[in-house]
Order: C-alpha cells, then structure tokens, then sequence
C-alpha cells in the first residue's frame, strides 16, 4: 500500500533544501484490543486524526527536539548537541521549558516525528521572529535560533500569565510548533502600529517579536476593573501579527469537567 493510500497531507511549508509537512492517517483501522478499538471507533466518527511531522531534506538539516523522531529514511546523519552552547542552552531549558540538548538531522531524504492525536501549526519565518508559549517548539529549519526571551515590562511578567520568560524563535526558515487547537481554529490579527488587541485570558499562542505585550487593566482604575469582572488583560500593541487561540480555554473546561465527572483510576 502506497503512503498516499494512508496519509493525506493537511499542511505543507517548503524553503530551499526542506518541505515541512503536517500529514494525518486518513482513518485508523482498529486494534486486536476491544477496549482500544472501541476508542479508536469513536476518534474515527468524530473525525480526529493522528498526525505526524514530514520533512524532506535536500542536502539540508533539521532542529528537531530530542526524542521526537519516529523513522528516517535516506542519507541521512542524526546528532545531538547543546544550541548556542552551554550557558544559552541552561537559560532556555530552566526559564522555557525547552530541552537542553537540541537532535539535528542532515543529508537528503525523509524524516517523520512521532504521531501523536494533537495539533501543530507551521511558521515561515522571513523578517521579523517569533514569541511562543513555553514549550510549544517542536522542530524547525537549521538556520533559526530558539533561545529565551524575557518580558519587557513588569506587569507582563508578573500579571500577564505567560511568566517571566518565553520562547523566542529568530532567523529565517519553517518552524513547527505544538499547538492547543486545530490551526484551522487560530485567528489570526494584523497590528498596525499602535493598534491594541486585549485578551481576557491566556490563549494567546504566539506573536511577532514586532509585537509588545503587556498586562493592563480592564478599566481605567483597579475598582472598574474588578467591578467589570475582568481584571486585568493580556494586551498586545502593534506593528506586527497575533495568532490567538479561542477555543483553547473552551476545551480545557471540557477536559476538568470530564475529568470531574469521570475521575481517572491507576
């Protein structure tokens, strides 16, 4: 059976030297396991998928994070080592939650990541970089550099609840985050300069570096503010673009009431 029989591809983002592919099974068949095929019938009829990451490399290589690669095919070379040497790599692992040590594959052929039945969304990087969650990084172009990057101003780091740091992606290339939701569930804001976006929670997934943020009150003073019932709000100020995720807080209620109605057994 050809892989075109299997997968069908729900995203692509290509640079010279590497095409990035987001690539679902288009149904899964079931399992000798009842209990198993019992989930993976209703995962079928209500259409989600299990997904993995594609990329074909031409004389080029890929940032992926340790652990993730599923199989690889081709001349194709594996290593592992710490991104911007030691110090830097120490910063982004204690204040990002990204890994340490970064995996690296180069040569010619194709590389596929470990599937997994959540979502991931793909970036090109040309000018300006990008502001992530913590953790989201998954695997990107060589030439683009992941590092931390601390909040700008006070109150982003201690109201804004995103912390003191977050994932900074700079450079020119793809890169592949994990999304919270579907990326057909992300909106997307263009900022002109000056212009605010405010976001009563933390679903805000990720920004151009372009972007300031910071946490500021609903209303005008503390007392409008808690009267309104909103407190305080993610703000972010332009030039640049937002990717904002809606739905996000959505399914997290879902999953605590699921997980209330029907508590989880060792």
């Amino acid at each position: 059976m050809n892989e075109s029989d299997i997968f069908e591809v729900v995203e692509t983002e290509q640079i010279p030297g590497a095409k990035f592919e987001v690539v679902q099974y288009k149904s899964l068949k079931g399992s000798d396991n009842l209990y198993v095929a019992e989930k993976v019938f209703f995962a079928n009829k209500a259409d989600i998928h299990l997904k993995m990451i594609r990329v074909t490399l031409e004389r080029s290589e890929i940032l992926i994070e340790p652990g993730a690669l599923y199989f690889m095919k081709g001349d194709l070379q594996l290593k592992s080592d710490i991104q911007q040497g030691l110090s830097k790599g120490l910063m982004r692992k204690f204040t990002t939650g990204e890994t340490l040590f970064q995996s690296r594959i180069k040569g010619s052929g194709e590389v596929y990541l470990e599937p997994t039945f959540g979502h991931y969304s793909l970036f090109n990087i040309e000018e300006d970089g990008l502001i992530v969650d913590k953790g989201a990084f998954y695997c990107a172009s060589a030439d683009l550099e992941v590092t931390a990057k601390m909040q700008g101003n006070v109150s982003s780091a201690l109201f804004g609840g995103e912390g003191l740091f977050q994932t900074q992606i700079k450079g020119t290339g793809v890169v592949v985050l994990v999304s919270p939701v579907p990326t057909a569930e992300l909106l997307i804001y263009q900022l002109k300069s000056g212009e605010k976006l405010s976001v009563d929670g933390s679903f805000a997934f990720a920004r151009t570096a372009s972007v300031e943020f910071r946490a500021e009150k609903s209303g005008k003073s503390f007392l409008q503010s808690a009267t309104s019932g909103e407190g305080l709000l993610q703000t972010f100020t332009g030039p640049g673009m937002v990717w904002i995720a809606p739905t996000e807080e959505v399914y997290k209620r879902l999953g605590a009431f699921n997980t209330s109605m029907y508590p989880v057994t060792r």
